[in-house]
């Protein structure tokens, strides 16, 4: 699945942001905000996908 790699890969980038506002970086914290933001409406789009899946007949 596309997406869930996107997820992973989002959250490996994430990463080094979130240390660094632990750290007190405060441009840092803003843009792990963001990464955190694009993290959820990936994992929404993920949601989705399976609901679709599932909802599909099986053969």
């Amino acid at each position: 699945m596309e997406s869930f790699e996107k997820l992973k890969q989002a959250v490996v980038q994430a990463e080094d942001d979130i240390a660094k506002a632990e750290g007190g970086n405060k441009a840092a914290g803003t843009r792990a905000r963001k990464a955190l933001q694009d993290v959820r409406n990936l994992a929404q789009e993920i949601r989705k996908e399976i609901l679709t899946l599932r909802d599909q007949p099986s053969s």
